[in-house]
């Protein structure tokens, strides 16, 4: 890191520590747009992204980069967002969505892959992993593992979040593709969410599940949901280096509906109560693991920052 950036980079922003183990609360998105253009979180409006992530870092240790799940990264952008935010801070980052069964516009794929497509695939609205050959495919996750390394070697990344679709079920060869993670991506955390409850509906899908992560040393992503989703709030740790949740709000009437913006569909502010329920849960769980990285999903203008900075003052009164 150059000398100007050292003398340029901002403060962490607070954390906790439960008993030695620390707890790193945060947004899911520190760019979403309602945050910035209708709120007056951010100090002024005309900030530049690179004042931004740095005021970020300064508020918060921990954030998710969900850019990367519309379109892969490139080594540079993964330099800048290390070279912008203090040491001990973490990124969550969300893999590509080609690597995790969801639809891919494919204008998002390096050049030279999409010209391997058939014209027939190449003129689709969304392509699938299915739809590259197998070298090609091998290739995609290969780079998609070379642009995070800058972050990597920085000490900045948290965990890699390969986030399933509802669709994803616990069949055979589901199971086969969570099992290959690990030699993919062998170098970082791997976190998983399964967005189907049939992978956690019964107290044996439960059982069975978490033995497959915890076998193959992933991350099992815990999450908070509306009813609605038929996802359960289950806090277990599978890998001893990490315990993760995301807290997607409680809006039954908006979780299915694609048809609106990220922000409007998990636009809920969680109650003081609703928090206070959860911090106790949440720091037993937390001093099963060496760090815990709690994230706010509920990204509808400062929602989630007031909730990421509630949560982690509940749990500090847990920890005094």
């Amino acid at each position: 890191m150059a000398a100007d950036d050292q003398a340029d980079t901002p403060p962490l922003g607070p954390s906790v520590e439960l008993d030695g183990h620390p707890v790193l609360t945060g947004s899911c998105a520190w760019t979403e747009k309602t945050l910035v253009e209708e709120s007056d979180w951010y100090p002024r409006r005309t900030m530049s992204a690179e004042e931004r992530l740095r005021y970020y870092a300064s508020q918060f240790p921990l954030t998710e980069i969900d850019s990367t799940y519309y379109a892969p990264p490139a080594e540079q952008q993964a330099r800048r967002w290390a070279e912008r935010t203090p040491d001990g801070f973490r990124f969550d980052v969300k893999a590509y969505s080609l690597l995790t069964g969801h639809p891919t516009r494919p204008r998002t794929l390096w050049a030279d892959l999409r010209e391997q497509l058939p014209p027939d695939v190449a003129a689709k609205r969304n392509v699938y992993a299915n739809h590259l050959d197998p070298e090609a495919l091998d290739e995609a996750w290969r780079r998609f593992e070379a642009a995070l390394r800058p972050l990597h070697e920085a000490g900045r990344l948290g965990s890699v979040l390969f986030q399933y679709p509802p669709w994803f079920t616990p069949r055979r060869e589901n199971r086969k593709e969570v099992e290959r993670l690990r030699e993919r991506i062998p170098d970082y955390l791997v976190a998983v969410e399964f967005r189907s409850p049939l992978w956690l509906a019964e107290e044996r899908d439960r059982r069975r599940t978490l033995e497959l992560l915890d076998e193959h040393e992933l991350v099992f992503v815990c999450v908070d949901a509306p009813a609605v989703s038929g996802l359960p709030r289950i806090l277990a740790v599978t890998n001893d280096e990490l315990f993760l949740m995301r807290f997607h709000g409680r809006s039954d009437s908006t979780w299915k509906d694609t048809s609106r913006s990220a922000a409007e569909r998990f636009r809920y502010l969680y109650s003081p109560e609703e928090l206070e329920e959860l911090a106790r849960p949440l720091a037993e769980t937390a001093r099963q693991a060496r760090e815990t990285h709690l994230l706010m999903n509920n990204c509808y203008r400062d929602y989630a920052v007031r909730d990421a900075a509630e949560l982690r003052d509940l749990l500090a009164a847990d920890a005094a």
